[in-house]
């Protein structure tokens, strides 16, 4: 039983985690580095359903598989559960980013949650943004204080 329970707090500890890698890694990576992959995401006309952008996708699965991977091969012990807190955030990512924010898959339209609506407005924030400086609100689930004042107004 302590086993499982540790297993579970090994995934949530991950899954939270992620989210500050997520920023990080937008922040200093694709609106740095990697800004030529990046840079499509933020053009106000889409090319297609598929873009640059979308590589992230694969590049970020390879830690999540790679433990995922090597912790079943030692007998599901703590990489395992590393990567499925890292698999369940790049899920969630899909589902909020992609499919919610977005608008990828025409679904989840019209949901009108206090929570929901702070993180879709912090993300329009992000993408008023056309270049790779001066940017804001890199995360995904966290979101400043700031936008869920803006979402009470509306109530």
């Amino acid at each position: 039983m302590e086993s499982v329970v540790l297993n579970i707090l090994i995934v949530l500890a991950t899954f939270l985690a992620m989210e500050g890698v997520a920023w990080f890694t937008h922040k200093y990576v694709m609106h740095g580095l990697l800004w030529t992959l990046h840079k499509d995401h933020h053009k106000k006309e889409s090319s297609g359903f598929f873009e640059h952008n979308d590589f992230f996708f694969l590049i970020f699965a390879i830690p999540g598989i790679t433990t995922l991977y090597f912790g079943m091969q030692a007998g599901y012990n703590f990489l395992f559960f590393i990567g499925l807190g890292i698999t369940l955030y790049g899920m969630a990512y899909f589902f909020v980013h992609d499919i919610f924010i977005h608008q990828r898959f025409k679904f989840l339209r019209k949901t009108d949650n206090f929570y929901f609506r702070a993180i879709r407005r912090a993300h329009k924030m992000h993408h008023k943004h056309l270049g790779p400086e001066d940017g804001e609100c890199f995360g995904m689930l966290w979101v400043p204080l700031k936008y869920f004042k803006d979402q009470r107004k509306r109530v």
